[in-house]
This record gives C-alpha cells, structure tokens and sequence, in this order.
C-alpha cells in the first residue's frame, strides 16, 4: 500500500495510530505556515484539524483523487482554509453573541466546496497546453509580465499579455464546458 493510500484508509477507518503520523508528519509544515501568515499556535491547530474534518467528510460520500502526495493535498487544503480565515477575519466586526452550531456546519460545507472547486480548476489547468500552463502560473503567482517575458523567452510585455489573455480564455471555456462547473458553481 502506497502512502497516499495508507493515510486515506487511515482516515476512513479513523485509525488513531494513522492521524497521530499525519500529525506528526504535516502539521509542523501547516504551523510553520501559519506562523508565517499571521497566525498562532492555536490558529494553525485549528487550521489543521478543520482539513482533517473536511477530508474525512468526503471521504464517507466520495473517493478523492490525489494527483500529488497525501502530504502536499493536506497541506494545500491547510493553506486554503488559512487564507479563508484571513479574508474572513478582515471582513469581520466583532459582536458580544455566542457562535452557533450551524455556522461551523456551514463553515466546513463551505470549506469542503472551495476545495472542490480548487481541485476541479487545477484538474482543468493541468489540461491547458504546457506553454499556456506556464504562463498562467506565474500569472496566477502576480508575476509581473516583464519578468515573465524574459523567463520564457518573449519578446515584450505586449507578448506576454495576449497570450495570458488567449490562454486565460482556453482555461475558462474548458472550464464552463464541463458538466460539474454548473454543479460546483451553483452550490
């Protein structure tokens, strides 16, 4: 049994020895993060047990797929819910009111969503011509277009940016073509 396997079935058996090694292999990596982010201690074992909660949850209605490492799944899973946190956190005005069962209900729903949605727009990106997946990536990474430019090779700025625009549009109609977008999008 591969490791990506090994843990998955632990997770879905609720094997104590299994959790305790993904703790004890991933978590420093999300509370380095964490710690990185503006975040503490408590905030990266939030983090970290909410990505296990949200992979447990699929994994009793659907199979998951992972196309890296067991590791590198949880550890991006980590990282969106931080980033959550944190856009949510600027956007939010305290109030003297208990927090209710429903929300973290609604919280992990949520959560489990945006990781779908992740995992359906990096499946679509891995389908995109290399040249085009390139880009993109340092695109999506703010890159700036000169940089690029002079990493791939291309002439200009001007290059660069019609051909993030043609590649920006391949990856959305490949997006919208597909049945689940419909799915993922109105949930």
């Amino acid at each position: 049994m591969n490791k990506n396997d090994y843990f998955i079935t632990g997770l879905q058996t609720k094997n104590e020895k299994v959790i305790l090694e993904i703790y004890k292999t991933i978590y420093p990596n999300v509370k380095r993060f964490v710690l990185q982010n503006s975040g503490q201690e408590p905030d990266a074992e939030d983090v970290f047990q909410k990505a296990i909660l949200q992979i447990m949850a699929r994994l009793q209605v659907q199979n998951i797929e992972i196309k890296s490492t067991f590791d590198g799944y949880l550890f991006t899973a980590c990282k969106n819910l931080w980033r959550r946190e944190l856009n949510k956190t600027k956007n939010v005005v305290t109030i003297d009111q208990p927090i209710e069962p429903d929300d973290d209900i609604n919280d992990l729903a949520q959560s489990i969503l945006e990781q779908e949605r992740w995992e359906f727009f990096q499946e679509k990106l891995e389908l995109i011509s290399g040249n085009c997946k390139q880009i993109l990536q340092r695109f999506f990474k703010k890159i700036p277009y000169k940089i690029i430019a002079k990493e791939l090779d291309y002439n200009d700025e001007n290059v660069v940016r019609q051909r993030v625009f043609k590649c920006k549009s391949k990856l959305t109609e490949m997006i919208k073509s597909d049945n689940r977008f419909n799915q993922l999008k109105t949930l």
